[in-house]
């Protein structure tokens, strides 16, 4: 086999290549003893026809074209690893030649990881947010946690902000009934935020037993951004009574023996989360700058893929309805060109991220090992509510366990420009930034900000290549 590569830009290459038929052997068996399983040929058991009489009864063409079909992927592939050729996506493949018994000639078009000139990635600087935390902070924490052991009582007089109510609710558009939006019994928190809009300023004031009708635009669901008539029915109203918050409080809710020192842990906690912020809010600025400093060519299939993607996900819950979508965009005052606008931006943004990431792992030299894979499959069936296996199982029937990888990979790469970074707060103090990042020889990943949970087949090719 012979192949040459021509490249057509900076993101893209033919690759032309020409196989000889004497290297086709093995194909045509194959395809001979394939077809000879579903062609009956009297005198002859299934699958043992000889190739003369299968083609004197068939003809050469479907042997030719099942020859071709399973020989020209392969040959692709071999190409691509002869010529060391980082593809990303599928390729577009052309038949320039096929003579039979003589060869067979081929080229494929395909998006390929571009070159990409590093800057200097050690001495990068930037400042994040100081860590404050306000008594105010610390208030907002220990109600919640007074909340927590809050009891519920009932009481009789009209609904107020913060009661929990027990509710029935319908909803109709243009007189049909929303069959998704029935239910009775619901238990809602007024002033949570949890239902739709509008939900709170009929409930509040209304007694037991009392029905109220608003109207409010639905965001889900077959009638996502059309205008609702909604029916709330208040059943029950309950107030939530707190705890004194006192040294009683503290032990009950703690293994603290006063409020005081239940404050300072809440206070502690509560710098610790800023800590963390502190780090992602420098991981951010780091990659921004990173993102400003180079030129990183796009493959415009890969950009249409997460596009496509991006996309996909926005009207799944929508009944993968675009008219729908525009409707609810037009409740949020945007419209479908600035939403096709602004997913090309992000889009774009994610792609030159992974690329860029991909680039720096491979001059990092970074490598991933069992233990950091394992922990990353483990963090993402917990999001999704999944055993490990079962993750495992859908990411390998969808083909994601290498774009798993290649994010892994590329957490770690970005990890590693931060570690080596100067990192200081508002107030000038220098950031340790230790706790989230690990010690230079701690290889500890981190999430990449570019597309969390999926990534482009384009992106993800471009770690497998």
């Amino acid at each position: 086999m012979k192949s040459t590569v021509e490249q057509l830009s900076p993101t893209r290459v033919k690759i032309n290549v020409e196989v000889p038929f004497d290297e086709l052997k093995p194909n045509f068996d194959r395809a001979y003893r394939k077809i000879a399983q579903q062609v009956r040929i009297p005198g002859f058991r299934p699958g043992k026809a000889p190739a003369r009489v299968l083609e004197s009864r068939i003809g050469r063409a479907p042997v030719l074209d099942e020859v071709v079909n399973e020989a020209i992927p392969a040959k692709y592939l071999e190409a691509v690893r002869a010529g060391e050729v980082r593809t990303l996506g599928q390729p577009d493949f052309e038949v320039t030649k096929l003579e039979d018994r003589e060869v067979l000639e081929f080229t494929a078009e395909v998006d390929i990881r571009p070159e990409i000139a590093l800057p200097e990635l050690d001495g990068l600087a930037v400042t994040v947010d100081d860590v404050e935390v306000s008594d105010e902070e610390v208030q907002a924490e220990l109600d919640n946690l007074r909340a927590r052991f809050g009891t519920l009582t009932g009481v009789d007089r009209p609904a107020e902000n913060g009661d929990f109510v027990s509710i029935d609710l319908s909803a109709t558009v243009d007189g049909e009934e929303v069959e998704e939006a029935a239910t009775q019994g619901l238990s809602y928190e007024i002033g949570s935020g949890q239902l739709v809009d509008g939900i709170d300023d009929a409930i509040i004031g209304a007694n037991a037993g009392e029905t109220k009708t608003f109207t409010t635009k639905l965001v889900a669901g077959q009638y996502a951004g059309r205008d609702a008539e909604v029916s709330v029915t208040v059943q029950s109203i309950k107030q939530r009574e707190l705890p004194e918050p006192d040294d009683e409080f503290a032990q009950l809710a703690s293994e603290f023996d006063t409020i005081d020192e239940l404050k300072a842990d809440l206070r502690e906690r509560l710098a610790r989360m800023k800590k963390v912020q502190q780090g992602v809010q420098a991981r951010d600025k780091i990659l921004d700058q990173l993102l400003e400093s180079v030129e990183v060519p796009l493959p415009e299939k890969v950009v249409e893929a997460e596009v496509e993607s991006r996309k996909h996900d926005a009207v799944h819950d929508l009944d993968h309805s675009e008219e729908a979508l525009a409707q609810l965009l037009e409740s949020q005052g945007r419209t479908l060109e600035e939403f096709n606008e602004e997913v090309r931006t992000e889009s774009e943004k994610a792609v030159r991220t992974q690329l860029l990431l991909d680039t720096i792992a491979d001059a990092e030299q970074t490598s991933v090992n069992d233990a950091e894979l394992t922990e990353r499959i483990i963090y993402q069936a917990q999001r999704f509510g999944i055993s490990p296996d079962e993750y495992v199982q859908r990411a390998q029937q969808s083909g994601q366990l290498s774009a798993i990888y290649a994010d892994v990979r590329r957490g770690k790469a970005l990890a590693s420009v931060v570690r080596r970074a100067k990192v200081t707060d508002a107030s000038g103090a220098e950031v340790d930034l230790e706790d989230l990042f690990g010690k230079d020889e701690d290889e500890a990943a981190v999430e990449t900000p570019a597309n969390e949970t999926e990534v482009t087949e384009g992106a993800e090719s471009a770690t497998e290549k």
